[in-house]
């Protein structure tokens, strides 16, 4: 009877159902929701260079290292010394597990030239000798590599058919978690066309080439009594093992922060509110070629390390030196950072590595620089179709994984510049994506190309509707104000000639203000010395008035002196006594 597995070890999150042994791979326990079944055989079937057996050789290891479960492999086409020679490019020390007791290596060498049908063929032979080794570690794992090697001198089909069904019921009754690799068939998923049908789990492998880049992807088939992921995910064998991609390892539950970063542009930070954009965001930066877009994204790296915070700028079109070369002549030494630590550039070539590489290599630096900021640069080179849809997935689960982790993200990507050319149109469809998004354009007019940005969009903050022109300078991207002329906006030559045009005229205006202000002093000049003349005039009427006034109040004074002098003497004469009359004669 198969073992239950304890909540212990059960994984976070699993489905209630069969129990569920985790793998350790990266992806594939989310897409299984828990693991394989436990006690219960899967099959791994794919062609040659698929990753079979580094599949299964981890699921192992895993295994014993992170869940404490031992684990046999039994191999029939390679020795144990190969396969731990294998398995130590990936990290994993096979010989160290071995000496612990955690892992057995058993190798059986199955040559068909050396087979001789001399009775009926079973394999009891190898059920004891696998039972063996399951018992002196106490395994609860069990790999089988590969299933056709087994069978291989068997020319019957119904012993053939009849021992895989004995050796899958035989795995089931010894309560082992096994995996079984098996070659993919012309017609089935596997050569003998059985093992799908009695195996309770069934992973495809695949290896294609699409564009002469290559790339493995993974889907689980069927997986009796569990729920699980049934479309196809590309997945890698990295340097630490193999990552599997899928599109929903990463549910929307990432913490959304109120604290706004700077782009690097202050002029945009004032687009943005004045404040900039949310940490932990995501910026896309699209427009033509040489509209500045790489320019923008050295800024976003060169004000996260002013911050002190570490920052990646993965640029895909030029080299380190290149790019530290042509931000000097905008003022921005990238270098100064390189040097403190606080700045990796990454360049690459795009078609060094297909897409699932470039994710994983991107996770690889991301969780081990820790930056607060990532810039890529650009995106759409990533890629020579417009309508990848494997791009859009790539993006979607770096977008994920950068937010979950709480680090800004700007990313270019190139438009077309065309006539008529549709205004929000992206050579990658990944704008929807995006929490906010900024085109970048060149406006051709009066003999001259100008550069401007726009807000298209950004989630949760107001931000600018306006076009704004924008210049470089000696410390950078500087946006210019906007200048409005009647209902039209003006920049470039027509802005300065404009700007010169009313210069002039302010400056005639101003001559004309000071030559009347001069006129009018000199009129008020005039009108004071005509004033002062009149007062002098008045001045000296009134003294002349004055004169006569005085003039005729003496002679009135006189006339009235005289006057009482008269009076006076009259009145003295009759208070004299009166003369005797003189007598009359005869």
């Amino acid at each position: 009877m198969a073992p239950t597995r304890t909540k212990k070890n059960a994984p976070t999150g699993a489905p209630s159902g069969i129990s569920k042994s985790p793998t350790g791979i990266s992806g594939l326990d989310e897409i299984t929701e828990g693991g394989l079944p436990t006690g219960r055989p899967t099959l791994v079937c794919g062609a040659a260079g698929c990753g079979k057996t580094m599949l299964a050789a981890e699921f192992l290891v895993k295994g014993a290292t992170q869940f404490g479960e031992p684990g046999v492999f039994m191999m029939f086409e390679e020795s144990a010394d190969e396969l731990a020679a294998n398995m130590r490019s990936l990290g994993f020390d096979i010989d160290a597990l071995q000496r612990q007791r955690k892992l057995a290596l058993d190798f059986v060498r199955v040559e068909r030239s050396e087979i001789e049908e001399t009775g009926e063929y079973d394999l009891e032979g190898l059920f004891i000798r696998l039972g063996y080794a399951i018992d002196s570690i106490g395994a609860k794992r069990v790999v089988l590599d590969t299933v056709e090697a087994l069978f291989a001198g068997v020319p019957n089909h119904a012993i053939l058919r009849s021992e895989l069904r004995r050796l899958f019921r035989w795995l089931k009754d010894k309560g082992v978690t096994a995996i079984i690799t098996a070659e993919r068939g012309e017609s089935a998923f596997t050569r003998y066309g059985l093992e799908e049908y009695v195996a309770d789990c069934v992973i495809l492998l695949d290896h294609r080439i699409v564009d002469q880049v290559s790339t493995r992807r993974l889907r689980v088939v069927k997986y009796r009594g569990s729920a699980h992921g049934t479309n196809e995910y590309p997945f890698l064998i990295g340097r630490s093992g193999i990552v599997v991609l899928p599109i929903t390892s990463l549910a929307l539950r990432h913490q959304a922060s109120s604290q706004r970063v700077s782009t690097g542009t202050p002029g945009l930070d004032e687009m943005f509110g004045g404040t900039g954009i949310f940490r932990g965001s995501s910026l896309l930066v699209s427009g033509a070629p040489g509209t500045g877009k790489s320019s923008i994204a050295a800024g976003f790296a060169n004000a996260a390390c002013t911050r002190g915070e570490r920052a990646i700028l993965f640029a895909y079109e030029e080299s380190e030196q290149q790019l530290l070369r042509n931000m000097q002549s905008i003022g921005m030494d990238l270098s100064r950072w390189v040097k403190k630590g606080l700045l990796k550039i990454e360049s690459t070539r795009p078609t060094l590595m297909g897409l699932e590489q470039h994710l994983v290599h991107t996770y690889d630096l991301v969780r081990g620089f820790a930056p607060g900021v990532v810039a890529i640069d650009p995106i759409s080179s990533l890629t020579s179709q417009g309508d990848d849809t494997g791009l859009s997935l790539t993006l979607m689960r770096l977008i994920d994984f950068l937010k979950t982790e709480g680090i800004t993200a700007l990313f270019t990507t190139l438009t077309a510049d065309l006539p008529g050319a549709p205004l929000a149109a992206s050579q990658v469809g990944v704008s929807s994506l995006m929490d906010s998004w900024i085109m970048l354009a060149n406006v051709a007019g009066n003999g001259e190309r100008t550069r401007t940005v726009q807000v298209l969009k950004s989630r949760g903050m107001p931000h600018s509707n306006q076009v704004r022109e924008f210049v470089f300078s000696n410390h950078g991207v500087d946006l210019v104000d906007v200048y409005l002329f009647g209902d039209q906006v003006l920049t470039g030559t027509a802005r300065i000639a404009h700007e010169a045009q009313v210069t002039a005229a302010n400056d005639l205006r101003g001559r004309d203000h000071e030559r009347r202000l001069r006129d009018l002093a000199n009129r008020r000049k005039a009108l004071d010395a005509q004033i002062a003349a009149l007062n002098a005039e008045a001045l000296e009427r009134a003294g002349e008035v004055e004169f006569a006034i005085e003039r005729e109040k003496m002679e009135a004074r006189g006339v009235q002196e005289r006057a009482r002098s008269i009076a006076a003497r009259r009145g003295s004469n009759g208070s004299r006594p009166a003369s005797k009359p003189a007598a009359r004669k005869g």
